[in-house]
């Protein structure tokens, strides 16, 4: 019995590792003033019928802080992604050469800003929700195990271990919030 509880400890703490591997990478959607190719990994456009990430079809490069340069491999996708882009509404208009696309980031105003830190508050408190439901599962499974014959003291010493898991991952989310802020907030 005391390996599966073992395994329900262990379970527990990977999956709130996913949990914060998920909200970084959401946070690295979230605009922080500087350009990043991550800002369009959500975008996909229609390529031969199924739709396909814009960086599966073109090359994406960051050319300075504020310009990410998207070059298709086709140059009949340029239309495609400039539409993709657009309905994406992501908040940067695509400029269109004939031969690349350009994506102008302008300036952040501290009203942008505040409004973006939201989102990435929002994807905090999100990361927050996902940890706590994974607390509220393993103890679940705990109390399961008690009245199957789980000793009373072992199965406090493991509740006590999976909160002490969750403390750690919570903070581990502000740390993360507090990282982003930082980041949004530098002029």
């Amino acid at each position: 019995m005391s390996e599966e509880i073992a395994n329900v400890v262990d379970h527990c703490e990977s999956s709130m590792k996913k949990a914060i591997v998920h909200l970084e990478n959401e946070l690295l959607r979230v605009r922080a003033g500087k350009a990043t190719p991550a800002m369009i990994d959500g975008v996909s456009v229609e390529y031969y019928g199924s739709p396909t990430p814009i960086a599966q079809v073109a090359n994406v490069s960051v050319l300075d802080a504020r310009t990410i340069s998207i070059q298709p491999w086709e140059k009949n996708m340029l239309g495609a992604i400039e539409k993709a882009i657009m309905a994406a509404n992501i908040g940067i208009t695509p400029q269109n050469d004939g031969v690349q696309i350009r994506l102008y980031l302008p300036p952040l105003t501290e009203e942008r800003r505040k409004e973006l830190f939201k989102k990435a508050a929002h994807e905090g408190e999100n990361a927050k929700i996902a940890i706590r439901n994974i607390r509220r599962d393993a103890l679940e499974h705990i109390k399961k195990q008690q009245k199957e014959g789980l000793s009373e003291d072992l199965a406090k010493n493991i509740e006590k271990e999976v909160q002490d898991i969750t403390d750690k991952y919570t903070h581990l989310v502000d740390k993360e919030l507090q990282r982003k802020e930082k980041e949004m907030m530098a002029v």
